[in-house]
């Protein structure tokens, strides 16, 4: 069963605290290019144009930008190539998003708890679901096939990067700006494969269907590599660093334990005695939303993003259902 965020067989919740979303978004000047994407023609099927803003965004090659329909699409195909090319052993964070280890699944790589023996590599920094950094790399970078998912990269709030970006460079970086951009329901993302590996990022880019983005995720991809975007979440972490300490503290003085973190998400425990899916199904009901981790294999814990002040306080004022 795949468990994700967001809305759910009840509809939006009024305070959804169950996705890792940029809480001050949309960003407008990429919802802007969304709403006003030409959606009655086709997108050009080599991205010529995206491909070249994105490589510019980061300063590498065009070569080096592969693009995905989603960073979930891209962990399915990168994990079908490596089970095809005879890699057979994938190395999981010890909490980590389901759909790394249901790619494996579906493409038969058998989990492998050391890192250097492994075939493919998945690592998230800042970590989902606890927003801390990633911890268990090879030693040698370069030997398997390493993904960094850097979906939260851009919403970082404290902490600095796992690698340098010298040893970033020997990695696969995947990146789902949706999350940075409050724009999740847009489905795109890309990836930027190392410097030594233009033959596999075009073997990628084969086993992608045609037109693997539409109109609307060209255009949310294109609004990402524009100066004037990356300047708007950059000014969203002040806000966000602001939110994120009196959500905190609330849940704190609410008798919470909170896991620190340096994204704009956090883990938190309930007092001891209160039995977390009672107490989301009951919240759930009050039109509050919390992420269980148990799927995460973080039982008794749950994720929360970080939301505005008035989210917090409904949360706090309907903690005492359920009791």
């Amino acid at each position: 069963m795949r468990i994700h965020g967001g809305p759910d067989a009840g509809g939006v919740a009024l305070h959804d605290f169950s996705t890792n979303s940029n809480a001050c978004g949309p960003c407008p000047i990429a919802l802007a290019a969304v709403q006003s994407a030409d959606a009655t023609r086709y997108p050009d099927p080599q991205y010529i144009a995206l491909k070249a803003a994105l490589a510019a965004h980061h300063s590498v090659e065009p070569w080096r930008v592969v693009l995905a329909g989603s960073a979930s699409e891209f962990i399915f195909r990168i994990s079908a190539w490596v089970r095809q090319g005879g890699g057979s052993r994938v190395h999981l964070p010890q909490h980590a998003y389901g759909d790394y280890a249901h790619a494996a699944q579906a493409w038969g790589l058998l989990p492998c708890a050391d890192a250097d023996a492994a075939d493919l590599v998945w690592a998230c920094d800042p970590a989902s679901p606890t927003g801390q950094s990633h911890t268990g790399w090879p030693q040698v970078l370069e030997r398997c096939t390493v993904v960094l998912d850097g979906a939260y990269a851009p919403l970082r709030l404290s902490g600095a990067p796992a690698l340098s970006p010298q040893q970033r460079d020997a990695v696969w970086q995947l990146f789902s700006p949706n999350k940075a951009l409050g724009l999740t329901g847009v489905r795109a993302a890309y990836a930027v494969a190392p410097v030594h590996a233009q033959t596999s990022a075009a073997d990628l880019d084969a086993l992608a269907p045609s037109w693997v983005l539409g109109a609307h995720g060209v255009a949310m991809l294109q609004s990402w590599a524009l100066p004037a975007t990356q300047g708007w979440v950059t000014q969203s972490l002040d806000t966000l660093r602001q939110w994120k300490a009196y959500q905190t503290s609330a849940l704190e003085e609410a008798g919470w334990t909170v896991m620190p973190s340096d994204a704009n998400f956090f883990c938190a425990r309930p007092p001891e005695g209160r039995d977390v899916p009672t107490l989301l199904a009951t919240l759930r009901a009050h039109g509050i939303k919390l992420r269980d981790t148990t799927s995460f294999g973080l039982p008794g814990w749950v994720r929360l993003g970080v939301l505005p002040p008035v989210a917090v306080d409904a949360l706090i004022a309907n903690l005492h259902f359920g009791d």
